[in-house]
């Protein structure tokens, strides 16, 4: 997976000095690896290497007054920052700290005005963000930094959904998420990326849906914006999910990566994400109908994972659903089509959620599929066709328990 420079922002002042980490409230998805990072002098220029323990969202900018380098990284432990080898005269300090909640920044102060000559997030084997930065005029300099804040990079305002629909009743209300989108274009080649990609299958299987008539369907977006994880859970809870799918085509560069694959959160991940969910989350917004605002953190963690505990096997008969009518489809599966992880957008504790990898983008043969109409209606039917039969079969189970 590889994100994108992006050359905008604004200055929010943090506390620290140099090396040091303000104090800071991150679950932290990703963190630095310090003795794997190191900048150096190159002739005039400065060279950046950050190792991180896996790929997220960034950005990256100049500021002046003094002159400085931003980066924002989402959820990133700088804890280590000052390990880091540091061998060039233009980085005067270092210091990181919160940008806002779910994202951390990293500050440079510069000796002197400087650009971004390049930037890219790397992510064969390991993750890492190689920037080199060269002099640069201060009339540029001032320039580059005056730019404004990008509008794509604002929060995405509340669901607009006036009350959440009812369970139990009527249509099954379908939740789809289309991965990345806006300054996070997920992974890419050939001109493609994966968040026009998954956009682009999410429409189509909406509209699919909506024909059907058996299903509400709410996107958590519908255009190519970035929109957090925190936020893509809050839209499923405010719709009254009964199920979420999140569509992703990603790039893995070593590795079997062919065919489509059912994600499910892990036990592992499931544990860790009961904890990361009391402390970071509005807490009315965890479970449906139980305001966890008052409670302390364990027992709000007792609570979600007693919903775990009903929702996890309805959460396997999803995934079951869902890969016997890609195959009954007769389209490519991963060698092991069912697999799990720890995916923060799967972590919500009552409502059934699966990671649906259509195909990776690092394939060809997956690529070709993916941009090819006749093969995304297959596929469309098929998840249409799953959803149907779990359903079915979930409203059954829930007759049954309720005798």
């Amino acid at each position: 997976m590889r994100f994108f420079l992006i050359g905008l922002g604004v200055w929010l002042c943090l506390v620290g000095g140099a090396g040091s980490v303000a104090a800071q409230t991150l679950s932290a998805l990703a963190r630095l690896d310090a003795a794997e990072s190191v900048i150096t002098q190159d002739g005039s220029a400065t060279e950046i290497a950050l190792t991180i323990s896996q790929p997220v969202p960034w950005r990256v900018r100049v500021m002046d007054n003094p002159p400085r380098l931003v980066l924002d990284m989402r959820e990133v432990d700088w804890s280590p920052l000052g390990q880091v080898a540091q061998d060039s005269p233009d980085i005067l300090s270092l210091r990181a700290g919160v940008f806002r909640q779910g994202w951390s920044r990293l500050v440079l102060e510069l000796a002197g005005p400087m650009r971004v000559a390049s930037a890219e997030m790397q992510t064969t084997g390991t993750t890492v963000l190689t920037l080199r930065l060269e002099p640069e005029t201060p009339e540029a300099f001032a320039q580059a930094a005056a730019q404004p804040e990008p509008p794509e990079w604002a929060l995405p305002p509340a669901a607009d959904l006036a009350k959440p629909l009812p369970r139990g009743a009527g249509p099954i209300v379908v939740v789809l998420d289309p991965g990345h989108g806006g300054i996070d274009p997920g992974a890419e080649r050939d001109g493609f990326t994966e968040a026009d990609l998954v956009l682009t299958f999410a429409r189509e299987l909406k509209e699919a849906l909506l024909r059907d008539g058996s299903f509400l369907v709410v996107m958590t977006r519908e255009e190519d914006v970035f929109v957090p994880l925190e936020t893509r859970i809050s839209i499923a809870r405010a719709a009254g999910a009964h199920v979420f799918l999140s569509l992703h085509a990603d790039a893995i560069a070593e590795g079997e990566a062919v065919g489509a694959t059912i994600y499910t959160l892990s036990d592992d991940a499931s544990d860790a994400a009961a904890q990361t969910l009391a402390e970071r989350h509005d807490r009315s917004d965890l479970l449906s109908g139980v305001d966890l605002s008052a409670q302390d953190d364990l027992v709000a963690t007792v609570l979600m994972d007693m919903a775990r505990t009903d929702t996890e096997p309805r959460i396997a008969r999803l995934a079951v659903a869902l890969e016997s009518a890609i195959k009954a489809r007769d389209l490519r599966m991963h060698r092991f089509p069912h697999q799990t992880a720890g995916f923060s957008v799967l972590k919500s504790p009552d409502i059934p959620s699966v990671l649906v990898e259509l195909g990776f983008m690092s394939s060809a043969r997956d690529l070709a599929r993916l941009t090819d109409s006749d093969w995304r209606a297959r596929m469309v039917d098929a998840l249409r066709d799953g959803l149907k039969t779990w359903a079915a079969e979930d409203a059954a189970l829930s007759a049954l328990r309720r005798q």
